[in-house]
């Protein structure tokens, strides 16, 4: 599963005729565009995810921070979703009588947050080439849930998206996809510069285990490189990161 962002502003109920108490009015996500992870999603993409869930008789949760194991964040539901053609356009409805539900309510009119998200599965997507970009293109997808998030602000939230990202990146190469130059260039910065943060630790570890080292102005070992190298196994990571940091 992964999540996608979409920066809005969101409308809250008084400033529209249409809306009750403690609803809203938000994109969930946006057609056409290449967004930092390189995708596009299309118009229908949406479109039998949101049919299964009028038909199945469940409400599609409206989340806190794609919080999914804490009933606390489950601070509503999604009244109505449609795709136009600028995106998916959802009304969601928020519990007033949850304390949390009322407090994010708070922050939507206060303009404290202003983020909508969604969690979902790519059932279909194919590589495209948009004005000279390579990108790709998400055709049809599953839709779990829609979440309100802050920006940069709920480290839990970050967290996610971090794991959701490198999990979106795995997936992609192993579908086939091709990284475009800037992410991989941005892959391989991040990558070095974690790999020489865990060298060093590991240095002051060892250090601190077993006291001050003899003979530091001796040359290296033969065979040893003075410059640290990047560690492979944080690849994937740095990855998340370095893209996550772009998008914000």
């Amino acid at each position: 599963m992964r999540i996608k962002d979409a920066a809005f502003k969101i409308k809250a109920a008084g400033e529209d005729d249409g809306l009750e108490p403690g609803q809203f009015t938000a994109y969930a996500s946006v057609f056409g565009n290449i967004d930092s992870y390189g995708d596009i999603v299309v118009r229908g993409a949406f479109a039998e995810s949101l049919k299964e869930w009028a038909d199945s008789g469940n409400a599609l949760p409206l989340l806190f921070g794609h919080n999914m194991s804490d009933p606390d964040f489950n601070i509503g539901h999604i009244v109505k979703a449609e795709e136009d053609e600028h995106g998916l356009l959802v009304t969601a409805q928020l519990d007033l009588e949850s304390p949390k539900g009322a407090q994010v309510y708070r922050l939507i009119k206060g303009r404290r947050v202003s983020q909508m998200s969604f969690a979902y599965e790519v059932l279909d997507g194919a590589p495209v080439e948009k004005d000279g970009q390579d990108a790709w293109e998400l055709r049809r997808l599953k839709l779990y849930e829609v979440s309100v998030v802050p920006i940069g602000a709920n480290q839990e939230t970050e967290v996610l998206t971090v794991k959701a990202a490198a999990a979106a990146l795995a997936g992609g190469l192993k579908e086939g996809r091709v990284l475009a130059a800037k992410h991989i260039d941005s892959l391989r910065a991040a990558s070095e510069a974690i790999g020489q943060v865990i060298v060093a630790a590991e240095g002051t570890d060892h250090e601190k285990a077993s006291g001050p080292a003899l003979g530091k102005d001796e040359d290296p070992l033969p065979g040893k490189s003075k410059d640290p190298k990047p560690v492979p196994s944080v690849l994937p990571r740095a990855a998340a990161v370095e893209l996550e940091i772009s998008a914000l």
